[in-house]
């Protein structure tokens, strides 16, 4: 890690007016993709392949890696690192999904959050933004990941006293002088074989026998009409597919399938037996989940992949998972409801000091959530895990229910408020982190995807444990 870090807190009202840009686009009207056209249109003018395919002559036989939510720049994301350098020792490529670079996508951020930290890296790295990098109209990544695309040119400002006006008289844009520092830090990844430019924000990856599919859902989670009907065209055809997306499909037991402007969803295509998607990976929730989803008589593995550095979104909210003819006995999650619940209960007794009262043994948490979600627990309690008054309650105020309408009452701001406002400024820089990310194993007759843990602990750095296993058939 660099000498001196700094560590991002929502509560510092500079850094909540930095970040502005997503609700201002959501109160006024999102620009993000007409920006994202432009961007587009001029990438095509410098010459990128107009069907932002990227072809690699990689064999049917081959490994790449996949970890989202990275770039907070602190020790959380640090302690992924040494156990995502030795999983991904010998794979081709990794793909960054969402969010590379926060708080608001810098430039000049690269350095110590993307450069410094996966510079032993030695293969390429491919990326989509996530929300976060959208909030200075994707300049950075755009300078970092798509060939040093030159700023664009301003756009005629809007007629006053309208929307767009407003908008833009409140719009967050880069610094002046934003990227100063930029040529320094692409030193530390500046080998040969280090190197990969992308044709935009969104891109497909032809690699072996299958296809992966990179799309850009920009500040709130859609797309623009331009990047749907080209989501449409490089669909087509028999080859496997695999979709990455900032805004993952299913998430905490709920569908989101992604609208398209002019008509359909992302979900509509990913679903299309005709496109032969396997799998979709979404980052922006800071987590692991994966939900078998059979679509007629074919199983699609929809996964959320965020948790490559940035804190932690809690998994003891989720509420007992039924849904897609997913249920308990098929889902997965990381870290383990139980675990999650002992973290924040220990989160809480610091932040309310009451210790006390809120702080739950793991072997406590794990009891009361497998009672109050009527599921088996994810490893077993132990005997001296006994379910008292107490921990019902804390359980019940930090968000474990039963039902999603027992989840939504009376409890602690451990999803909305906590998580968006004061979880990163609450993060602990100690162990467990909790941190995870994939690595995908491709053969002509299938994939295998595993999930493995980051924890910030030495055992786990040095053998990093698989959390989740699946293999996905291409035949």
């Amino acid at each position: 890690m660099p000498s001196k870090v700094e560590k991002i807190s929502w509560l510092d009202p500079r850094m909540l007016w930095a970040a502005r840009n997503g609700v201002l686009a959501s109160w006024f009207g999102d620009p993000t993709g007409r920006t994202r056209s432009r961007w587009v249109a001029q990438r095509a003018a410098a010459g990128a392949p107009a069907d932002k395919v990227i072809r690699r002559d990689d064999p049917d036989r081959f490994s790449f890696m996949v970890i989202g939510d990275t770039g907070e720049g602190d020790a959380p994301q640090y302690a992924v690192v040494p156990g995502f350098l030795k999983v991904s020792q010998d794979t081709e490529f990794t793909v960054l999904a969402s969010d590379v670079i926060y708080p608001v996508g810098s430039a000049d951020d690269y350095g110590t959050k993307f450069f410094r930290p996966y510079q032993d890296y030695r293969a390429p790295i491919y990326a989509i933004p996530g929300n976060h990098d959208w909030y200075e109209d994707l300049g950075g990544f755009m300078r970092v990941f798509c060939d040093d695309a030159p700023p664009l040119a301003l756009e005629s400002a809007p007629r006053p006293l309208t929307r767009a006006w407003l908008r833009s008289l409140l719009w967050h844009r880069p610094r002046r002088h934003d990227g100063q520092h930029l040529d320094k830090a692409r030193q530390l990844r500046s080998a040969s074989a280090q190197q990969a430019v992308q044709p935009g924000p969104y891109w497909a990856i032809d690699a072996g026998p299958v296809r992966i599919i990179g799309i850009d859902t920009g500040l709130l989670g859609t797309l623009d009409a331009e990047q749907g009907a080209w989501l449409r065209e490089v669909s087509q055809g028999p080859r496997p597919k695999i979709l990455v997306t900032g805004s993952p499909l299913y998430v905490d037991g709920e569908h989101h399938p992604c609208p398209i402007d002019g008509g359909g969803t992302v979900d509509d295509l990913v679903r299309d037996p005709a496109h032969h998607y396997i799998a979709a990976i979404g980052g922006d929730i800071h987590n692991y989940q994966r939900y078998p989803v059979d679509v007629d008589g074919r199983t699609i593995q929809y996964v959320v992949s965020g948790g490559g550095g940035a804190f932690m979104h809690a998994t003891h909210t989720i509420p007992r998972v039924d849904i897609a003819g997913v249920t308990e006995d098929t889902f997965r999650c990381y870290p383990l409801r139980g675990d999650s619940l002992a973290f924040y209960s220990r989160l809480y007794g610091r932040r309310l000091r009451l210790r006390r009262f809120f702080t739950l043994t793991d072997a406590e948490a794990a009891a009361v959530v497998a009672e109050r979600l009527q599921i088996r627990p994810g490893r077993a309690p132990g005997p001296e895990a006994r379910i008292t008054r107490r921990t019902r309650l804390v359980a019940g105020l930090l968000g474990t229910g039963r039902r999603p309408d027992q989840a939504k009452r009376f409890r602690l701001p451990v999803r909305k408020i906590y998580t968006q406002l004061f979880s990163p400024s609450s993060a602990t820089y100690s162990p467990p982190f909790f941190k995870c990310f994939l690595r995908l194993d491709v053969t002509p007759e299938s994939v295998t995807l595993r999930c493995h843990a980051a924890t910030g602990n030495l055992a786990q750095e040095l053998d990093p444990p698989v959390e989740d296993e699946v293999t996905i058939a291409l035949t």
